[in-house]
């Protein structure tokens, strides 16, 4: 059981980014939200079956833009509500330049976090700034080295790939200065260009163009290979891990687990239903000073737990089983069955030990896939 808590507030907006962010830097305004959240929390408190949890994810936007004296009222909120498991584990998102010494020190002094997310994305300073990120590759360097001085061994890093005009030997020299720094976890994305963003301006306007499919592809070969020399295991599309250092948070999405969802556009998800909260900071926090969670509900049919099994499996390295399709979602196999095959055929779909697991080459197409395979 997990906690997710959004922080939307952004010092910049990335050009790449469609994820639900402001950019707020007035103290009173995230003191305001972090009031609602507190509340919210409290108002969250019969939504799963149980109050011990044993995941804590602060994800935004970006949460490292948060004092250590909001976080702490976060965290009092939470722990006077819900119980915390042994071998928890709390991850704070965050971009580099917000990681001095100073304020790694004292997120280990006064809070639980152990586990960093951290926004590098890349290790070229032109890249940073054709994506508009406001650290350096050398605040990158210092911020990661300052972490692990500091304790903190349970580490992620982000990198993306297929940015236009990226190079496979620019990818290449991202990969060899990530490894170097023996970070244990690595989540690598492709670039989508998505509608609303900088850069889907810049599409429509013809000012940049994706990045060759063939190259992107290439990328994401080196990436799979150069991980699996240095010993990081590949468990999902974008995700690779040294032994120990698999994401429990995210792997509980992946396995259907239940969660909450806290804050402006959080979603929750109890096996049931999910919910979702408004995406409006000023909305959400009105609606909480009533004491009404501003979601919206939907109640998931046996077609849409199917849809969610094939959705969330299909990205681990555990793939779908075989056992659990035929015996609880025996009507829906059947009208999928072939297809399913048919990519086993291909080569994009392994089948091994009852399971259904992506290939390299089908990793790579997997939203083409899955599409396929979901049931409307």
């Amino acid at each position: 059981m997990g906690i997710y808590i959004h922080i939307p507030f952004c010092a910049s907006k990335c050009r790449y980014c469609d994820f639900f962010s402001r950019v707020v830097n007035n103290e009173q305004d995230k003191d305001a939200y972090v009031d609602a959240l507190c509340q919210e929390i409290k108002l969250q408190k019969n939504y799963l079956d149980t109050l011990k949890i044993d995941t804590l994810y602060f994800g935004g936007g970006t949460p490292s833009v948060l004092s250590i004296k909001q976080l702490e009222r976060l965290f009092a909120a939470i722990f006077q509500v819900f119980e915390l498991e042994k071998n928890n584990e709390i991850t704070l998102e965050a971009n580099p330049e917000d990681l001095n010494i100073f304020y790694l020190k004292n997120l280990k002094k006064y809070t639980p976090i152990n586990r960093l997310s951290v926004g590098l994305q890349s290790f070229s300073d032109a890249e940073l700034d054709f994506m508009n990120r406001k650290h350096s590759v050398e605040t990158s360097i210092l911020a990661i080295k300052n972490a692990q001085k500091t304790g903190f061994e349970n580490i992620t890093g982000d990198l993306i790939f297929g940015l236009p005009n990226q190079t496979l030997e620019q990818w290449n020299n991202n990969l060899k200065q990530f490894f170097e720094l023996n970070i244990p976890h690595l989540s690598a994305y492709s670039l989508t260009i998505e509608e609303g963003t900088v850069f889907g301006l810049w599409k429509k306007n013809n000012k940049i163009k994706e990045v060759d499919e063939e190259l992107s592809l290439k990328m994401y070969e080196t990436l799979i290979l150069e991980a699996e020399k240095k010993g990081y295991q590949h468990y999902e599309i974008s995700n690779f891990a040294k032994d120990g250092f698999i994401a429990k948070h995210n792997s509980s999405y992946w396995t259907g687990q239940k969660y909450i969802g806290v804050g402006a556009s959080a979603h929750s998800f109890n096996q049931k239903s999910r919910q979702w909260n408004v995406a409006n900071i000023k909305q959400y926090i009105a609606s909480i000073k009533n004491g009404i969670i501003p979601a919206e509900i939907e109640i998931l049919s046996e077609k849409d737990k199917f849809n969610e099994y094939i959705l969330t499996g299909l990205r681990t390295y555990n793939g779908l089983c075989l056992s659990k399709l035929e015996l609880e979602f025996e009507q829906f196999y059947k009208k999928i069955k072939q297809t399913l095959f048919n990519f086993v055929n291909s080569n994009f779909i392994d089948f091994k030990n009852n399971r259904f697991i992506l290939s390299s080459k089908g990793k790579f197409l997997s939203d083409a896939i899955m599409s396929d395979l979901i049931l409307l």
